[in-house]
């Protein structure tokens, strides 16, 4: 016998579904057929050696249990490359679920042994909200408001934010039907939530609890992206067996180009040049300030003179607010899909809800929707059809005993008749739905058809308004702060992809250690450039941020001392701000604020500087620096330096919390590095807390913390900590070396 491999099978396909397609549909008998072997995607078939061909010719691209599958003859090589891929979407999608119940799991087991004002002090909830109803939105969908009961207060501070999952509830937040819904505007006063189905009547009452939730939505999405993988056909195919390492992803030369935006470096124009001449995937490495996303701007700019249809996304709602905000600065028509996190005028106008309220064919739908609503109003006078009275009878049987005038079985024919109109108004109400739903996917086509560029997040790029839209073109920027498999989501419905990011600043977020270990926390940005090399890259080298003395350590220690700083930023200092240098009461306050000394270490060995580590705390408060960096502050305010242009980061967050309690200036961001990536400010103090006898440095030794920190200074950089702790680690000393060489080293 030979074998024969038969792929794109699934779960639900059994040996005896195989054996049945091969006997009805290929005419085999069932001694023509022998062993069955069927891993995660495909199956090993051993069939009569003489039979091959037929097999082959009638059952390639044909049904077995409904589902289309492809034949081939066996190959070994074959064989390794389906594994390869089986093992990938296998391994991917076990970390995608340990993940998912890792999330489920915290957030259930702080709802059930938190108080709601100690998870409210964590941002994980807000009390005390009374509900608006603020009416329907796309898809039928409703609308409600939350604020606090006392008119005029403002929400507690919390990680609540747009695109989030929340659970609201009146006193039990641990029932299992709680409603859930999506928050879509957030303000200081309010947080605005659309729900699929209609809420419960105590959502528009007062004393309601808002908890942050899971957002299963997005873990579901990941692994329908997965699945997707077995499936391509193809140029998705061909993309995803590079995208494994399978195959070498191919290039072409482009030589002539005219930019659009002439401000460009030449790493920038490079850069474009070569994702243009990429025919799979290219990626665009951006250290910080290096203007990665401008890069991806041009990029967008150049595709859109094309035919072509462009998917632009990012990991976050603000980065996605980002492209758009520059797109249409551009003169590129881009279309908003999902809730911007900031509202402004720009951002409003080119999201696809502001855009569908002026389209025809929207605002017919959303007449027929009047009119269904007046006749659900009016269905309500009529006994619903339910258990007490429909009794086990079917809808045509309702009708028909209405239309004889007659009753049924203990029902009277005043009940039978009220359930029959009640049927009656459904069956229109259906039409007008039916006939709305078309109306609204007639708008929405017709609105994306016209777009340039079509921008949302990873998650959302799964969304069903996206379920039946392939894109040529992907342009992805933070993709290094994405995990794969929530990359994979735009991917899988693309041609060609672009992936911009950085590699050496933070990855993924993930909450389960052992996902991380195993591969979620890295970005496919990563593992493509492990696959294939720099060949696949390339790196933006002109930065406009820092000074050039705060910008050496990051440049020689993760970027080969390839960056330069642009000329209007080499030499900057504080003396390019309105800056009055303050009263020298402390000789470290002279290198504090001295304009001359952009980078400085203020070294606290030797003092009463002990970490702190509160009692069911993972993480480390260090009350010495935050008394510096606090005093470092207040003179900064004084000499005439904007509190916006300050920020005080740490990265362990119970100093932050420290630090946010002494600190009253709401103006001035008291935050963790791993919340300030992607910023910038004018000054930069950082406090790294870590001061032991034992020169243990904890998370510190995740050196990429120590690139963003230093990385987010303009004109001035600070940093506060203990040398003897942390110079345990190379990479610290070399940081401390490189201040006492530029001559702003002090020992307190």
């Amino acid at each position: 016998m030979e074998k024969i491999i038969i792929k794109n099978i699934n779960k639900q396909i059994g040996p005896g579904d195989i054996v049945g397609a091969l006997i009805n549909e290929a005419g085999l008998s069932p001694d023509q057929i022998g062993n069955i072997n069927i891993q995660q995607n495909f199956a090993l078939v051993e069939i009569e050696e003489d039979l091959k061909k037929q097999v082959l010719d009638i059952m390639d691209n044909n049904n077995i249990a409904g589902k289309n599958v492809n034949v081939y003859e066996f190959s070994s090589k074959l064989i390794e490359k389906e594994n390869k891929i089986s093992k990938y979407i296998s391994n991917f999608k076990s970390l995608v679920q340990l993940e998912r119940e890792e999330e489920m799991q915290m957030h259930e087991n702080e709802i059930r042994n938190l108080s709601g004002h100690e998870r409210e002090k964590k941002g994980r909830a807000i009390l005390h909200l009374r509900g608006r109803d603020q009416g329907t939105g796309l898809k039928n969908k409703y609308m409600i408001k939350y604020m606090r009961q006392h008119k005029g207060e403002k929400l507690p501070e919390n990680e609540i934010n747009i695109g989030d999952l929340v659970m609201l509830s009146k006193r039990n937040p641990l029932l299992d039907d709680n409603p859930t819904g999506t928050v879509i505007e957030k303000t200081n006063y309010s947080i605005t939530v659309v729900f699929d189905n209609k809420p419960p009547n105590f959502l528009y009452k007062k004393r309601l609890r808002m908890d942050l939730y899971v957002n299963d939505i997005t873990f579901q999405r990941m692994l329908d992206s997965l699945d997707k993988l077995n499936s391509l056909s193809g140029r998705k195919k061909i993309l995803r067996d590079k995208l494994l390492g399978i195959k070498e992803p191919e290039f072409e030369n482009i030589k002539d180009l005219s930019f659009f935006n002439e401000n460009l470096s030449s790493s920038q124009r490079k850069a474009v040049k070569k994702a243009l001449g990429a025919k799979d995937f290219f990626l665009v490495h951006g250290p910080p300030g290096t203007g990665k996303t401008m890069t991806c701007i041009e990029i967008l700019q150049q595709e859109s003179k094309t035919e072509k249809e462009i998917l632009a996304t990012a990991d976050s709602n603000t980065a996605v607010d980002n492209i758009v905000q520059r797109l249409v600065k551009r003169g590129v028509n881009a279309i908003r899909l999902g809730h911007p996190a900031r509202v402004t005028p720009v951002l409003r106008e080119h999201t696809l809800d502001y855009m569908l309220e002026d389209h025809p064919k929207y605002q017919e739908a959303k007449k027929l929707r009047e009119k269904a609503m007046k006749l659900k109003d009016k269905q309500d006078k009529y006994t619903h059809p339910s258990g007490r009275w429909r009794r086990g009878m079917s809808d045509k049987k309702i009708k028909k005993l209405a239309k004889k005038g007659k009753g049924s079985r203990g029902v009277p024919y005043k009940k039978i008749r009220e359930m029959a109109d009640w049927l009656r108004i459904q069956d229109k109400v259906n039409k007008y739905f039916n006939k709305i739903d078309n109306l609204e996917d007639e708008a929405i086509n017709d609105l994306l058809n016209k777009a340039d560029v079509v921008c949302v997040t990873n998650s959302t790029a799964g969304s069903e308004i996206l379920a039946n839209r392939e894109y040529d073109l992907l342009v992805h920027d933070e993709a290094t702060q994405a995990s794969e498999p929530s990359s994979l989501i735009p991917i899988v419905k693309s041609d060609k992809f672009i992936l911009a990011g950085d590699h050496k600043q933070l990855p993924p977020t993930i909450l389960n250690q052992k996902a991380k270990m195993e591969g979620l926390s890295k970005s496919i940005f990563e593992r493509l450039l492990e696959v294939h090399g720099d060949g696949i890259k390339s790196m933006l080298q002109t930065q406009y941020r820092m000074n050039e003395n705060i910008m050496e350590f990051s440049s020689f220690n993760f970027y080969d001392n390839e960056l330069k700083a642009s000329k209007g930023v080499k030499k900057w200092t504080l003396n390019n701000l309105n800056y009055k240098k303050p009263k020298i009461d402390r000789k470290y306050e002279k290198y504090a604020y001295d304009p001359d000394k952009p980078l400085v270490f203020l070294d606290t060995s030797g003092k009463e500087n002990s970490e702190i580590s509160k009692k069911d705390s993972k993480s480390y408060m260090n009350k010495y620096e935050a008394k510096i960096a606090l005093n470092i502050l207040s003179k900064y305010k004084n000499a005439g330096i904007n509190p916006q242009d300050i920020a005080v980061i740490s990265p362990y967050k119970d100093q932050i919390d420290y630090l946010n309690k002494k600190e009253q200036n709401e103006k001035i961001e008291i935050d963790t590095v791993d919340g300030f990536q992607g910023r910038e400010k004018e000054i930069v103090i950082l406090t790294l807390v870590r001061s032991n006898k034992n020169k243990n440095i904890g998370f510190l030794k995740d050196l990429r913390r120590l690139n963003v920190s230093i990385t987010r200074a303009k004109k001035k950089c600070i940093i506060i900590g203990d040398r003897n702790t942390i110079s345990s680690n190379e990479t610290y000393e070399k940081l401390i070396d490189l201040a006492q060489n530029k001559g702003g080293y002090f020992k307190l």
